[in-house]
């Protein structure tokens, strides 16, 4: 490494390690004979190829601007000539046209550009698109859930098998690469990409980011299967913490908080094989993420000795002088994001990545060890996929495409998603024979179920490719009757504006209706948006639709509040008038199914608040809080510190038509080290009169510790069906290491001392017996 490089790092804060100057032995065992293939191709390999394979380029670019758009998407063979001609671009996203394409279309523009890539490069091209929630960007795919219903849900079974199935339907269009889980933790019920996740809890996102990782890619991921898609984490890390609550803005989080909470569900993916990362656009405590060798290179590579690929988030190195000004230009940002431990920069508009990081090698800027290392990575992610063997794929090698098998486990997921948040007198289920009035903005619309990232990026034109499924004020004609349900709106949307933005309301023509009506159903909540967009900068829900609640409300008819919203806007004025209350949050295209089996008792709800529902703008608080963060009563003397935080909903709270009783809370240790598997079981009975589910959740609270603990946190969950009167046994497991908090020396300890255990509603002290510091940042 020259002396200029050196100083220039030195300068930057970085410290440089390469793959030549480091071994290690990668978390995935690799395989002997296509590490040799890569080590093959990669000497062949010029350094304009090489460049080229670090660059991921959007579709966009490759059209024909020419040809009749009347035929749908064409590819421009002039831009491929340049693209993957001249500039050896190794990596192509997005979706064409910026809407979903059919399976047929994925395969001819896939199927082309394979083809070029290999005759050009001799390498395929790896193809990416985020498809977050199921089959979203092809058309008549299925979709599931998004992140935060299936949060709610509780149930790895269906998370893995959502995953499956997505994974499945993108291979079908030829599709190798999702840019899926999500994991970033929805910390900031203001933060618009909080529906994406799996919620506030870093276990309940590790759990579901690792199911999802193993649904994508199956068991072996140095073989991903004719049926498997590379799952990509994603956003790494603490996206979902900002101090603004905007999109791609700051956050200021603690290395305690980064390594214990953010960190844990990349930690716990890349242990099951999970091939790639994205980055978070934003910065933490002013250094950008893309720019930030600790965190690229120190934790996500070396520490856990991880050979997967980093990509950028769109244009994300741009934004490292264009935004952040940590570089005077382009060419010094790639220099910055490289050496960090980029491997792949989404640019994804501009192909001068390619020339500026070959002249920043032929400078000495970026050592040639960091471009074969980011090289390999690439070509490992390719050779993994069976590219170099099967580019690309036949449509009819996927009959199950779209099929009633993979709908039926969508509906599923939808239904166990729901939570029931209040239901006053047993209003629901309904009783049969009443007439419903249907209101509100959400109602018939299927872009309010589904949300963002859904047909196109912001989740628009969902009405017509989503034409086949149904809207609520559809799914509650089929399942009541059309002379059951009246509907009148009283408040829409102006779907040719903002995301926000509502028409003229009329409200008097929903009180008008509530008069032939027995029940008053009010669909609320939010239209569909994704990432900086979806600011806002009021957590209340809108002035009409709580005006639309209140004067359906003075009609005397019970009023039963439907909230579609992708995160919680705050109703603590309307609660009280209604006598139930539902959040469907984003539960795709059997949304409107699945509620209306709720209603009218067919299924029964079993989803729980993934995170805190908040009640004041003032008091946004998650469930880990600090103690001094919600104080009982007010400290006595000359001042009163009331830090009392009020929600309306708690994290994990969530009702059913049943009711279930919880008893004979027991340990194995209750007395235990470091090294100990603490196995918990508690008996759960199903004490009313219908079948349910319940997600038992496990909750511990340190009682004593050198660094103020959290109130409590989650360790583990099951979910058990139940028929009334039916009791089980439900063992819960857990690592005593798991206990252990991460000190304000930066290191993982477990204290000697006290632990309160929860389970329903027992409770039980276990008891460390010996205090015990790891060394290795990641306990191992």
């Amino acid at each position: 490494m020259n002396k200029k490089l050196i100083l220039s790092l030195a300068l930057s804060g970085l410290v440089l390690t390469t793959a030549a100057q480091t071994k290690v032995t990668p978390a995935i065992p690799q395989d002997a004979k296509m590490e040799q293939q890569i080590e093959k191709l990669l000497k062949k390999m010029t350094l304009d190829e090489k460049v080229g394979q670090m660059c991921e380029l959007t579709i966009d670019l490759l059209q024909d601007r020419k040809a009749n758009p009347s035929n749908g998407f064409r590819l421009s063979e002039a831009m491929l000539d340049s693209v993957i001609g001249k500039y050896k671009v190794g990596s192509i996203l997005n979706v064409p046209n910026g809407i979903a394409q059919t399976p047929a279309k994925w395969q001819e523009i896939i199927k082309r550009i394979q083809e070029k890539s290999i005759k050009e490069i001799g390498i395929p091209c790896v193809y990416g698109v985020d498809q977050i929630h199921g089959t979203t960007y092809t058309l008549g795919g299925t979709f599931f859930p998004q992140g935060i219903n299936m949060g709610a849900a509780f149930n790895r079974e269906l998370t893995r098998r959502g995953a499956e199935i997505s994974a499945y339907e993108t291979k079908a269009g030829s599709i190798p690469w999702t840019y899926a889980p999500v994991t970033d933790l929805g910390r900031d019920p203001r933060w618009p990409r909080q529906w994406e996740n799996y919620g506030e809890d870093c276990y309940l996102n590790a759990e579901m980011g690792r199911e999802a990782v193993i649904g994508f890619q199956g068991n072996d991921p140095n073989h991903i299967g004719t049926r498997n898609v590379a799952a990509c984490m994603k956003h790494f890390m603490g996206y979902g913490a900002p101090v603004s609550g905007k999109d791609r803005t700051p956050s200021s989080i603690t290395v305690q908080d980064m390594r214990e909470k953010h960190f844990a569900p990349y930690l716990e993916m890349v242990r099951n094989g999970a091939l790639s990362v994205m980055v978070n656009s934003a910065m933490n405590n002013g250094l950008p993420f893309h720019a930030n060798y600790e965190l690229l290179t120190k934790w996500l590579k070396e520490d856990l000795e991880w050979d997967g690929m980093i990509v950028t988030d769109w244009a994300d190195i741009d934004n490292l002088w264009k935004r952040d000004h940590i570089a005077k230009d382009k060419k010094e940002a790639i220099k910055l994001a490289i050496n960090a431990g980029i491997d792949m920069s989404m640019d994804p508009y501009d192909w001068r990545f390619c020339p500026l990081l070959k002249e920043l090698v032929q400078e000495g800027e970026v050592p040639m060890s960091r471009i074969d290392d980011a090289v390999r990575r690439v070509l490992r992610l390719k050779y993994r996929l069976n590219l170099f063997e099967k580019p690309y794929y036949d449509l009819k090698d996927f009959p199950l495409f779209g099929g009633k098998q993979h709908a039926a486990a969508a509906l599923q997921a939808a239904e166990e998603s729901l939570v029931l948040l209040k239901n006053t007198d047993a209003v629901l289920p309904l009783a049969k024979g009443k007439k419903i009035l249907l209101t509100g903005p959400n109602a018939n619309s299927m872009r309010c179920l589904n949300g963002g990232w859904s047909y196109t990026w912001q989740g628009s034109n969902a009405e017509a490719c989503a034409e086949p499924y149904n809207t609520i004020l559809e799914a509650f004609t089929n399942k009541f009757g059309a002379d059951h349900v009246i509907y009148e709106a009283g408040v829409t949307y102006n779907d040719k504006g903002n995301w926000w933005e509502e028409n003229t309301p009329q409200i008097e023509k929903a009180v008008a209706a509530a008069a032939k009506a027995d029940y008053i159903v009010a669909c609320i909540g939010e239209n569909s948006y994704c990432e900086t967009p979806g600011n806002l900068t009021n957590l209340f829900l809108s002035e009409n639709q709580l005006d639309l609640v209140k004067a359906l409300a003075k009609t005397g008819k019970p009023v039963i509040l439907i909230l579609s919203e992708g995160r919680p806007r705050i109703i603590s004025d309307i609660e009280p008038l209604a006598k139930a209350v539902v959040d469907v949050m984003l539960p795709g295209n059997y949304g409107g199914d699945a509620l209306a089996n709720l209603i009218a008792g067919d299924a029964n709800f079993s989803g729980k608040l993934p995170f805190t529902y908040p009640k004041e703008i003032n008091s946004l608080i998650t469930y880990d809080y600090k103690p001094c963060e919600h104080i009982g009563k007010q400290m006595e003397g000359a001042y009163n510190y009331d830090a009392q935080v009020s929600v309306q909903w708690a994290f994990g709270y969530g009702l059913s038509y049943t009711t279930f009783a919880y008893s004979n809370l027991k340990v194995n240790k209750p007395n235990f080290s470091a090294n100990d598997e603490l196995i918990f079981t508690v008996d759960v009975k199903n004490t009313g009169n219908c079948i349910g589910k319940e997600s038992v959740l496990l909750f511990s609270s340190d009682l004593i510790a050198s660094l103020t603990p959290d109130n409590r946190r989650l360790r583990a969950f099951e979910k058990v069906e139940l028929n009334p009167g039916e009791s089980k046994t439900v063992t819960l497991k857990l690592k005593a290491s798991d206990l252990a908090f991460v000190g304000y020396d930066g290191k993982w300890i477990l204290e000697k001392g006290d632990f309160r255990i929860q389970a329903g509603s027992q409770v039980m002290n276990v008891v460390c017996t010996d205090t015990k510091k790891w060394e290795t940042p990641n306990k191992q």
